[in-house]
């Protein structure tokens, strides 16, 4: 039984306004696809990577993983449609390659701060329960709204998890799952946990982190940055 990590690189990042794709761009000499690649290659239970990359940029991903040596990365899967469509053409490749059992973690190239406690947590929880899900407690009061310009009504946040990658799951039964979702047509949901629980299966939750953003604006760029610096992880070093 193998554990691979499936990086989600398929996105243009338009959201951040940027030239490129945002998990090419560049902070402190480094490209943020490549700190969130070295987090799986430097981790010791990760046997594979596979990346799912946006078209026109394999050849430049490949570049990068020669010059800051990320041996582990073995797949580059073309993107999808969208992201459901990604993760799908990713397990897919991976489903030709490795035993059905095997553990797939689903991650995304934007997350690069992913540390090696948040792993290996998922990888346990998915030996355990079949499946994992990165999460975090939501510590905001939380409002309900129609219109998104008023509110009268809360929603008690002790019901409620923000979600993360990586995201865990035995390879045979998630692809299983994509086949399920394309027979009942359902083709645009947003995550592998949200594809789960629209199918009515059940998702358990691993360990997540606050410091595991997920770089979508111009302001978590910044956010990023200052996290590098304070290099309070040990995974960092």
């Amino acid at each position: 039984m193998k554990t691979i990590a499936l990086i989600i690189a398929g996105g243009t990042g338009a959201r951040m306004k940027q030239d490129i794709p945002k998990q090419f761009l560049t902070v402190n000499e480094k490209p943020v696809i490549v700190y969130t690649l070295e987090a799986f290659q430097n981790h010791p239970e990760i046997d594979s990577i596979a990346v799912v990359c946006v078209e026109g940029w394999e050849q430049m991903l490949m570049a990068y993983a020669r010059q800051f040596n990320i041996t582990k990365l073995e797949y580059v899967v073309p993107g999808g449609e969208n992201g459901q469509g990604s993760i799908r053409n990713g397990v897919y490749e991976l489903e030709k390659n490795f035993d059905s059992d095997s553990i797939v973690l689903i991650h995304d190239a934007i997350r690069p701060m992913v540390s090696a406690e948040i792993i290996s947590d998922c990888i346990m929880k998915t030996k355990q329960y079949g499946n994992a899900i990165t999460a975090i407690p939501c510590a905001e009061a939380m409002l309900t709204t129609t219109d998104g310009e008023m509110s009268d009504k809360t929603y008690p946040r002790d019901n409620l998890k923000r979600t993360q990658t990586p995201q865990g799951f035995r390879l045979g039964e998630i692809c299983d799952l994509h086949r399920e979702a394309l027979s009942k047509g359902i083709t645009g949901s947003v995550a592998s946990c949200t594809l789960m629980t629209e199918l009515g299966r059940k998702v358990y939750f691993s360990q997540g982190s606050e410091k595991n953003i997920k770089l979508t604006t111009v302001d978590d760029i910044d956010i990023f940055k200052a996290l590098l610096i304070s290099k309070r992880s040990e995974w960092l070093k």
